[in-house]
C-alpha cells in the first residue's frame, strides 16, 4: 500500500514562491515505471495536472505552468517537491500529490489527501 502526504504552508503571499513536499511511504520514488505528480484544483474548477517527476528523475510540466514550476526530489527522504514561483491569488487551490504506477497487476494510482494553499496578502 502506498501512502502520500502533502506538507507545506497554507498561506503564501503574492509574488512569492509556493513550495510543497510530498512524502511517500510504502514504495520508493525510484521504483521503475512509477511517476509522481502534482495536481491542483482551484475553487469551483476541475483538476489540473501541473507536472511530475519520473522514477529516473526526468521531469515534465504543463505547458501553461512550465515557466513557473519546478519539481524536485530527495530520494534519501523519499520525497518530491513542487515549487511554483510568482504566485497570484489565481494560484489558490487544493494541491494533491499523485503516484501513477505501472505494475504487474496493471496501472494503479494513489493520491494524497490534498492540502489547501491560499495566495493572499
Amino acid at each position: 500500500q502506498v501512502q502520500l502526504q502533502e506538507s507545506g504552508p497554507g498561506l503564501v503571499k503574492p509574488s512569492q514562491t509556493l513550495s510543497l513536499t510530498c512524502t511517500a511511504s510504502g514504495r520508493s520514488i525510484t521504483t521503475s515505471y512509477h511517476a509522481w505528480s502534482w495536481i491542483r484544483q482551484p475553487p469551483g474548477k476541475g483538476l489540473e495536472w501541473m507536472g511530475g517527476i519520473d522514477y529516473d528523475g526526468s521531469t515534465s510540466y504543463s505547458p501553461s505552468l512550465k515557466s513557473r514550476t519546478t519539481i524536485t526530489r530527495d530520494t534519501s527522504k523519499n520525497q518530491f517537491s513542487l515549487h511554483l514561483s510568482s504566485v497570484t491569488p489565481e494560484d489558490t487551490a487544493v494541491f494533491y500529490c499523485n503516484a501513477h504506477m505501472l505494475t504487474t497487476d496493471g496501472v494503479r494510482d494513489y493520491w494524497g489527501q490534498g492540502t489547501q494553499v491560499t495566495v493572499s496578502s
